[in-house]
């Protein structure tokens, strides 16, 4: 989720999607015994759950989502009344700090209100994105909020004229004392504020420019179709046979997905050129200097120390990523692997897909040994459907937990497919839903966590699911499989990311001088994937692609650094809780909830981890290094 990303504010935040690659472990170990796993696989497949979005609106025709809309049109408009033009004149007079209190109170619950009806059209579009209703009911609320939230947008633009000493005294007072955090974040934006007439005119085009780009590309996939053999498949369960254990259909759904992608190419070209022109706009109207420093402000995290990761991660590509594509050739008897063999399941990993209540049953486990309240949490998206499982035609490909607002709860989407890469991804999602509901006690204004930890409650969870699934395998070449999955896993979410990271600096970079064709973009992406991938990975015709299905370069752009941030911090976390285990938990999820009230060097402190030193990367990166030195071991 977006730091601060108010939707009263801003343009309503378009459902997160992961661009999390694909995960592989040992079908064998999620179940307890490999009479359960075979039963999974052979018997019928029970119907995965659905989400209930009733919590929200009953329906898209539902008479509370005209009634709400137009309350929040007067609610907009009765707030723009009562404080524009009026701040700077009540702070300077006796009894300012309980005025801007009110007025701040007033503001949140407009947020809130937002809030629920964007993730309510939100969660139905993503649900499916090709009816043509549901697409005009998502277009009218966003457009309908963009609107009404104009009438908001003098609030902060004021606050960041008032003088700093005239604000630290107004929250001396307790009330509106209790937002010093949202009040101080929101003043770090104040170098970078427009005039009011450009914010709003930036505002309120914000929905036929970069948010129907975001719709364009959201259709084009969804309804976007690949021949694999006799079936005319859509992108989910054809990126699903990258991880089948016939080499055949791998190579045939990497060739498909080439083929149609290519039929397409000059439409995600004219989308990424577009959506790169207009952050180029905006970034150098506010006064931005790197391409990737809108959103280095917006994760509260200094560009130094991504800086300082990607250099990290890059310099280790020949210890990790190349390392261990070398190790997986050789588990294939082959010096190089083709590139639609980089994720598939090692041939001595057991078969055999993994039911729902088997998925539902390890995650749990899994979270309910380290904490009891993190378990009954997550038990809750079970038992209370807040989870969207199926495959779908036209539902939104990948998966998130979407927070919505504090007065409601998360939703998480997924697309279940029974693959052992689902029940990590299950267990990713639940993190971040955990996260959130924890998280929501803050209200509306400071629930949002700053990207540097919103991956981490994700990636913990993980991590959680995987040493329990390590110590119940006893088999040998059961524990090879299973950790040989988790550094793949590793490598997806560190090594992967980053070299996404560097695709988009060199696309946005490039951008400023022209137009970049379909075949410059495919050049920018062969040199990165080669870079991180290394001389163990064949690259074949038809992945230079390959770029265009990634959701967070369109909705999210320069998002992807978070999964490796994420990653190494939580690697660096568990080996805190492996030393002193007592206690953990509940400072833990102390962190958790805090939301986004505090900066995220404050959080870590209690753990004594510090993303500002130098050798902190080195740390979470020597994890993933010592695995593969593990594996090298094992015959």
């Amino acid at each position: 989720m977006a730091a601060r990303s108010s939707s009263a504010l801003r343009k309503p935040v378009k459902t997160k999607k992961a661009a999390k690659p694909a995960k592989s472990m040992s079908a064998k170990s999620v179940t307890a015994k490999s009479a359960a796993a075979k039963k999974s696989s052979t018997a019928k497949t029970p119907k995965l759950p659905e989400w209930n979005l009733g919590d929200l609106y009953a329906s898209i025709t539902a008479p509370e989502i005209a009634r709400d809309l137009d309350k929040l049109d007067a609610d907009c408009v009765e707030f723009e009344a009562a404080y524009k033009g009026k701040i700077a004149e009540k702070l300077s007079q006796p009894g300012a700090g309980e005025w801007l209190a009110e007025a701040v109170k007033a503001y949140e619950a407009i947020d809130d209100l937002a809030g629920r009806l964007i993730s309510y059209a939100g969660l139905v579009h993503a649900g499916d994105t090709v009816d043509p209703a549901i697409s005009k009911f998502y277009g009218d609320v966003s457009e309908r909020l963009t609107n009404a939230s104009t009438h908001l947008l003098f609030f902060t633009l004021e606050l960041n004229r008032i003088d700093d000493d005239l604000i630290e005294q107004a929250m001396q007072v307790p009330s509106l004392g209790y937002y010093r955090p949202w009040l101080e974040d929101i003043r770090k934006d104040k170098p970078y504020q427009l005039e009011d007439r450009i914010e709003q005119l930036f505002h309120e085009k914000s929905t036929t420019s970069y948010g129907a780009w975001n719709r364009q590309f959201d259709q084009t996939i969804a309804g976007l179709r690949f021949k694999v053999g006799a079936k005319e498949l859509a992108i989910e369960p054809t990126l699903n046979f990258l991880q089948d254990r016939a080499p055949q259909k791998r190579k045939t759904a990497a060739q498909a997905l080439a083929k149609t992608f290519k039929a397409n190419e000059r439409t995600f070209a004219l989308i990424t050129n577009t959506l790169a022109k207009d952050k180029e706009i905006s970034d150098r109207w506010r006064g931005f200097q790197d391409v990737a420093d809108s959103r280095h402000l917006a994760n509260r995290v200094e560009r130094e120390v991504v800086d300082a990761l990607v250099a990290s991660v890059r310099a280790a590509y020949p210890r990790i990523s190349h390392r261990y594509y070398a190790l997986k050739a050789s588990w294939f008897k082959k010096k190089k692997l083709p590139h639609w063999d980089r994720n598939a399941p090692l041939p001595f990993a057991a078969a055999g897909n993994i039911a729902w209540g088997d998925a539902r049953a390890t995650v749990l486990k899994a979270y309910g040994e380290f904490s009891p309240e993190m378990a009954s949490i997550a038990k809750r998206f079970f038992d209370d459907r807040w989870i969207d499982a199926p495959v779908r035609a036209g539902k939104a490909p990948g998966a998130f937990s979407h927070p919505t607002t504090p007065s409601a709860h998360p939703y998480v989407l997924m697309n279940y497919q029974g693959k052992p890469r689902d029940v990590m991804t299950l267990a990713h999602e639940l993190g971040h839903g955990v996260h959130q509901v924890l998280a929501a006690k803050n209200g509306a204004l400071m629930a949002p966590t700053p990207l540097t930890l919103a991956e981490t409650a994700s990636v913990f969870g993980e991590m959680l699911t995987f040493k329990r699934l390590l110590a119940q395998t006893k088999n040998a070449k059961q524990r090879q499989a299973l950790l040989a999955g988790k550094v793949e896993d590793m490598i997806n979410t560190v090594v992967r990311q980053i070299a996404f990271y560097t695709f988009e600096r060199m696309v946005h970079t490039e951008r400023r001088e022209g137009e970049l064709t379909a075949e410059r973009l495919g050049e920018i992406w062969l040199s990165v994937q080669g870079e991180s991938l290394g001389p163990a990975i064949e690259i074949k015709p038809g992945y230079e692609t390959f770029w265009m299905y990634i959701p967070h370069f369109i909705h999210s752009p320069f998002y992807v650094y978070a999964y490796a941030f994420g990653d190494c911090l939580v690697n660096s976390l568990y080996a805190v809780y492996e030393r002193a285990a007592e206690g953990f938990a509940e400072r833990y999820l102390a962190m958790l909830a805090a939301g986004g009230t505090k900066h995220y060097s404050e959080l870590l402190a209690p753990f004594g981890l510090d993303a500002k030193d130098p050798t902190f990367w080195h740390g979470g990166l020597s994890v993933i290094e010592g695995m593969i030195d593990e594996l090298e071991t094992m015959k």
